[in-house]
């Protein structure tokens, strides 16, 4: 599985090969990362290095207390990238964008009509790919231009779902 990482404004690319074993920005690592005791503390021996850290959520992401260092960390998996890109506004929050299925998979739902106004947030369409349901959100305020997409129909990756203007 592989997972980008944002410290601060750095980004990193980690895909997990075994317990034993990462691939950081394409370089291969050997790693053992261990809980200790059921507590937000964690060891962890990265190639012959030896840390640990205290690990715990933020409203951000995680919080992570690293050799008296306090980093802010956001996480996301290949999915949760996908689906964020797809909401993303390219050339800002002037005219049309459109929702594309960041996946493929089947329409679950679509709460939204042609004409009506959303707000940034609000659910366009529910898609359900891998047995998830995954809620397609506006990424700004605008009017429903046009709708294509069905609950029950099945789309393909890239598929324009829904038009707003």
């Amino acid at each position: 599985m592989k997972y980008h990482i944002t410290i601060g404004q750095e980004e990193f690319e980690i895909e997990v090969r075994s317990e034993t074993e990462i691939v950081l920005d394409g370089k291969t690592i050997s790693v053992d990362f261990q809980s200790m005791a059921d507590q937000p503390v964690y060891s962890l021996l990265l190639g012959n290095e030896s840390y640990e850290a205290y690990v715990g959520e933020s409203e951000g992401g995680l919080q992570v207390l690293l050799r008296g260092q306090l980093y802010e960390v956001e996480v996301e998996d290949e999915r949760q990238r996908r689906l964020r890109r797809a909401s993303e506004v390219p050339g800002g929050p002037g005219g049309e964008f459109q929702l594309k299925a960041p996946m493929p998979g089947l329409v679950v739902a679509v709460p939204v009509g042609e004409g009506e106004a959303v707000q940034r947030g609000q659910n366009l369409v529910i898609l359900e790919s891998m047995k998830m349901q995954n809620e397609l959100r506006s990424p700004r305020d605008g009017v429903v231009q046009r709708v294509r997409a069905r609950a029950g129909e099945r789309v393909e990756q890239n598929q324009v779902l829904i038009i707003l203007g």
